[in-house]
């Protein structure tokens, strides 16, 4: 008797942009339970954790240039 053989469902790429939409909705906080399933089976998380990292950098330098600007006047 063979072995059955093992087929794994190849992961399709998403697009950049919904990468970063997909991080921008997680970051708020209002992402659907059934937007999170799609967005998990096309991108990959390599993706996201960069997207995301790269987010918080640009969010905390933002505040910072921010609240110096305010505390500056």
């Amino acid at each position: 008797m063979s072995e059955p053989e093992h087929r794994t469902k190849p992961v399709a790429s998403g697009s950049f942009f919904r990468t970063i939409k997909m991080v921008a909705w997680s970051l708020l906080g209002i992402r659907k339970n059934s937007e999170l399933e799609k967005d998990a089976a096309q991108v990959s998380p390599i993706h996201i954790i960069v997207v995301g990292v790269v987010t918080i950098i640009i969010l905390v330098v933002g505040l910072i240039v921010l609240v110096n600007v305010v505390v500056a006047k």
